[in-house]
């Protein structure tokens, strides 16, 4: 035998008989969630989540201490514009407590849907250069928004304590126990509007400055400042067709036991955000196919 013919005996015959490591398949469909994967690079994620929370304030001199003085300060300045000055109703709850326990779920909301909605347009660099499952990257923002709430969470129990050992207003209750369900909703909601966001601006980048515009004028299309209960009739029913309204006025009614809780607002609220997610994951799906060639 020939080396010729030793090197041709070594071979596969067929290409069926090599045993790859890893096979790079056609992308999956539109409505496919690869969890799988996304526990398979879990350690990516949490990676992600750490490093969205310590860069934020890395080189600033107070550090994380921002995440406490900025839902302090919005408060004082509600309570200054619009509880003062204004004059609007809180439902004879203390400014305080009002504002900061509209705040607290606001933020939450605002910086998942704003920095979801930078996904492909910030990330492009990594993206062009290693795989990973796409989806972890507004995940990981979603998630580290989780560690801001929690510490804004901490201040605003501390004043509910206060306030609720200090007069007969403040009274939390039951529902308390649908903080995990409320943070899922409106995380869920931030995620899917950010990643529809996210997709369009790839070819669209007017729309990240039409954005950051509507983010503020929806702030006041959500009961943050004024309860649901203080608007006149004709209005109401367009605050309460807003998805976010159910959640903060739950959110507001457990810790502060005033509110407009209903649960077949809460119900109408989770079929949006379903259809919303199923929405943002067809087109978040579809673009990140080839969004490299628009980027």
């Amino acid at each position: 035998m020939t080396e010729t013919d030793k090197i041709a005996t070594d071979l596969p015959a067929t290409q069926d008989d090599v045993q790859w490591t890893r096979v790079i398949q056609p992308q999956r469909g539109l409505f496919s969630v690869p969890l799988a994967e996304i526990w398979a690079y879990r350690d990516l994620l949490l990676l992600l989540v750490r490093r969205d929370f310590v860069a934020l304030y890395k080189q600033t001199v107070l550090g994380p201490i921002w995440f406490i003085i900025q839902p302090l300060l919005m408060t004082v300045v509600f309570t200054i514009v619009f509880g003062n000055i204004a004059n609007i109703s809180t439902d004879g709850v203390p400014h305080t407590v009002f504002y900061l326990a509209g705040i607290t779920m606001w933020t939450f909301f605002a910086d998942a849907f704003t920095k979801t909605s930078e996904t492909f347009i910030t990330n492009a660099n990594i993206f062009g250069k290693v795989y990973f499952p796409r989806v972890i990257v507004p995940l990981s923002v979603v998630l580290s928004g989780l560690l801001k709430f929690a510490v804004q969470f901490t201040i605003l129990v501390g004043f509910v304590a206060y306030f609720a050992a200090t007069t007969e207003i403040v009274r939390p209750n039951w529902a308390v126990l649908l903080l995990p369900v409320l943070l899922l909703m409106m995380g869920t909601l931030g995620l899917s509007l950010g990643m529809i966001i996210s997709a369009l601006t790839t070819k669209y980048r007017d729309l990240r400055f039409l954005m950051q515009f509507g983010v503020q004028l929806l702030m006041y299309a959500t009961p943050v400042i004024y309860p649901v209960s203080s608007l006149p009739e004709a209005y109401r029913v367009y605050i309460l067709a807003n998805p976010i309204t159910p959640i903060v006025e739950t959110f507001r009614y457990a810790f502060v036991g005033r509110g407009n809780f209903d649960p077949m607002h809460l119900a109408y609220s989770g079929g949006v955000i379903l259809a919303l997610l199923i929405l943002a994951t067809v087109i978040f799906n579809q673009v990140e196919k080839n969004f490299m060639d628009t980027v």
